[in-house]
């Protein structure tokens, strides 16, 4: 789930303490990447965007003063 996540080989084989990258290759051909859904917010205040990064959304950009965050579902 964490590779699904972030997509960063490296850091899940840090998380799974794995000391050969090749052991850590034998877990993700079993993600599954068609499923990238996403729920999409927008943020036009600091206030706003501290409320959906602490509900688990992760910014995307900012278009014309606007944030931009979106969250798996």
């Amino acid at each position: 789930m964490e590779y699904h996540k972030t997509r960063d080989i490296l850091h899940v084989m840090r998380i799974l303490g794995h000391r050969s990258i090749n052991n850590t290759l034998i877990y993700t051909h079993l993600v599954d990447f068609r499923d990238d859904e996403y729920v999409s917010k927008v943020a036009t205040s600091p206030e706003e965007a501290c409320k959906l990064v602490e509900a688990g959304f992760e910014f995307v950009f900012e278009v014309s003063g606007a944030h931009i965050f979106r969250k798996r579902k």
